[in-house]
């Protein structure tokens, strides 16, 4: 029998009609927000296993296009833009277009350092409101849509987490989640200091800590000193950024506007490091004593002494005080992967020409601390100019790559004190006479071609002739080395010789796959070979067509927690390289990865990495954040990857359900697209949005 309103209210039933209406109006509501809120995830979700790939070709779809700026009005008084150089032909189209210019602010601001509105003393809440604004514009409507959903995948992931703590974890676990919840309600915001910020390295670049330094004697101001708390702020796009021009045309050109730092055009001019050619920078191969090319100069160094044998008997170098890194650009034309360091300092962004250029390079200084590479790992260390004085403090920054060269490996010195005779240089030179007698390193060849002196030394493969020095000095360290060299002091000892010193790596690429260095230990023979086995499998039948990465336009690779390194090897044959990244809480593997013929160096992902902003292509992370997040924010992770990552290109994460899925939303604020695949793997991708169009002008 039909109801009669009008029967329900003269019978009075008012209850039950506001009853009613409420749940009309619930369902009304549901349906709306449903219609207009967009899925957190991609739909394809859907992955065939690893086991069903092996015998179906079928793969997910490619992401949707990335949103771009809006285009802007060009002024007619601006010029065209300048013709490519007629020595090098213009790069190929790209696979992703550069975005239009993003619009310029109203108020230009000025070039300057960025600022530091952080306090020691302060909480992340209160340094979160220098760079976030709990109540401003919001910046796209996706990101209002989507904000409720976000916040209850974060407060989910969270929660799910604190569940599994104790005691005290619970109620630290559940502050955390709640400083989370409120840090996301706000609007991200682009990092404050001027046309600076665009460069912005947190560990580098924090100028009230470097400007309280006593003293800068041994470089202290070059390294490492972390704000805190970090700043949770966006590093700006510079004004004009384009996608980089591919591998391997990228070598000999880059985008003028990515890297825009005319100085060393300049300063170097005569050596020829480096040109402008209208809106590019050209590098014709050159360096301070290779100003001839650094090709001629590799094979003067393969002449001088035929047993170095490029990329057979040499596999894995690094170089000192690098300049634009042509030198490691050039060697691997010879199978040889170079570990290119130099520090921030006036020779302005030449770290950053490297990595822009698809060249291994990192931010480093042989200052009072450690490098942060193990034991034995380097084949050959090179120096050319490199500006460092090796006998300083006692020879310890001798005594530092002495450390990590391997029994047996090579140094190569080309510096004036080789060739010149005036009375600095020869003094220079006899204090490395008796510094390097000191440390039983043999002098095996000392030449001189025209512009280019060079001695190469070797390091001994016995320790007795540390017995036999008539003066114990250096003495030998006491005691095994601690191999995690991170934030750990310079020593003034030598280290014991492993055994096994006299046994060079087999010849590349047999090192790649022959686990020598394990010597008697069987467990970890087959730990090693199994892991192998696995990353080439998963690699070669799902990575390269399962996600919808676009793997031609991938030239720099970060493997957060590479392990063994076999996500790098299994890459091995693509045009890419990979820096293996060893996690400092993790098992110590990057002794192996060297062994490989692999690059890699130890971090702390608590922190900033020491690398310029946009200068990888894919980030890779297996079993990381679920162990991260025990230790630290993965927020501030989470602003690390989208700092050094490309616009445009990937982060490829394999971890438990509950940690990609915080992770997830954490990205999806940051404007990513993510997908989710079999509940283990995120795939996000960075695009070019930045808060309020993140122009800064230079």
């Amino acid at each position: 029998m039909p109801i009669s309103v009008g029967k329900l209210f003269q019978e009075r039933k008012y209850p039950f009609i506001f009853t009613l209406s409420f749940l009309i109006l619930c369902v009304i509501l549901l349906l709306l927000s449903i219609s207009q809120s967009p899925a957190y995830f991609s739909s394809s979700t859907n992955l065939p296993s690893l086991s069903k790939l092996s015998s179906s070709s079928s793969s997910s779809p490619p992401p949707p296009p990335l949103p771009q700026p809006p285009p802007t009005s060009t002024s007619p008084s601006s010029s065209p833009p300048s013709p490519p150089p007629p020595s090098l032909p213009p790069p190929p189209p790209l696979s992703l277009p550069p975005p239009p210019p993003i619009k310029e602010n109203s108020q230009p601001q000025r070039d300057q350092q960025p600022s530091d509105d952080n306090s020691h003393n302060k909480s992340n809440n209160d340094n979160n409101e220098a760079f976030i604004s709990d109540s401003g514009k919001k910046s796209a409507p996706d990101q209002v849509a989507s904000r409720g959903d976000n916040q209850a995948l974060v407060s989910d992931g969270l929660q799910k987490g604190s569940q599994e703590q104790r005691g005290e974890q619970i109620s630290s676990a559940s502050a955390e989640s709640n400083e989370n919840e409120n840090f996301l309600k706000s609007d991200w915001r682009v990092c404050k200091g001027g046309g600076a910020t665009v460069d912005y390295i947190p560990c580098l670049d924090n100028w009230k800590a470097i400007k309280a330094i006593r003293s800068r004697r041994h470089m202290e101001h070059r390294e490492r000193h972390c704000p805190k708390p970090l700043r949770r702020c966006l590093v700006p796009l510079p004004r004009g950024y384009k996608t980089p021009i591919p591998w391997p045309q990228s070598r000999d050109m880059i985008w003028f506007d990515n890297v825009p730092h005319p100085k060393l055009v300049e300063y170097k001019k005569d050596q020829n490091w480096v040109r402008k050619s209208g809106d590019y920078l050209v590098f014709p191969g050159g360096g301070t004593q290779f100003r001839d090319g650094a090709a001629n100069y590799i094979n003067f160094i393969e002449k001088i002494l035929p047993s170095i044998q490029w990329g057979k008997n040499i596999r894995v170098i690094l170089d000192v005080g690098c300049g634009v890194a042509s030198f490691g650009g050039y060697l691997l034309d010879r199978n040889v992967i170079t570990m290119s360091f130099a520090p921030k300092d006036e020779h302005e962004a030449q770290i950053q020409f490297a990595l822009e250029r698809g060249i291994p390079a990192t931010l480093s200084v042989i200052g009072t601390q450690k490098l942060t590479f193990p034991d034995n790992a380097y084949d050959l260390i090179h120096c050319a100019r490199c500006r460092v004085h090796w006998d300083a403090d006692g020879g310890r920054p001798l005594m530092e790559l002495n450390r990590i060269l391997r029994p047996g490996g090579f140094f190569v010195w080309s510096a004036t004190p080789v060739y010149r005779n005036e009375e600095r240089d020869q003094g220079v030179w006899n204090a490395m006479v008796a510094l390097t007698k000191a440390i039983c390193w043999k002098v095996l060849t000392k030449t001189l071609d025209g512009r280019i002196g060079v001695v190469i030394y070797q390091k001994p493969v016995s320790s007795s002739c540390y017995q036999e020095r008539e003066q114990k000095n250096p003495p030998i360290c006491d005691g095994e080395t601690r191999n995690i060299s991170w934030y750990t002091p310079l020593g003034r000892c030598l280290p014991q010789l492993p055994p096994g010193a006299n046994i060079w790596p087999p010849s590349w690429p047999e090192r790649l796959t022959i686990p020598f260095s394990f010597s008697a230990e069987t467990n970890a023979q087959e730990a090693f070979l199994s892991d192998t086995k696995e990353w080439s499998k998963l690699v070669s039948e799902l990575y390269m067509s399962g996600f919808g990465i676009n793997w031609t336009s991938v030239r720099n690779v970060m493997d957060m927690n590479a392990h063994y390194g076999g996500f790098a090897a299994a890459l091995i044959d693509k045009p890419l390289w990979v820096m293996n990244i060893i996690p400092i809480h993790e098992q110590d593997t990057l002794p192996i990865i060297f062994d490989r013929g692999l690059i890699g160096i130890y971090h702390d992902w608590c922190e900033p990495f020491n690398t310029y902003p946009r200068t990888y292509d894919l980030l890779h992370a297996a079993s990381l954040f679920s162990k991260l997040t025990k230790r630290c924010n993965i927020i501030d992770t989470a602003v690390e990857m989208d700092r050094i990552l490309r616009p445009g290109r990937w982060a490829l994460i394999q971890d438990t359900k509950e940690a990609i899925g915080e992770l997830g939303a954490i990205l999806r604020t940051l404007h990513w697209q993510v997908s989710l695949y079999e509940d283990q793997y995120l795939v996000g991708r960075k695009g070019f949005w930045r808060p309020d169009g993140g122009h800064v002008e230079r």
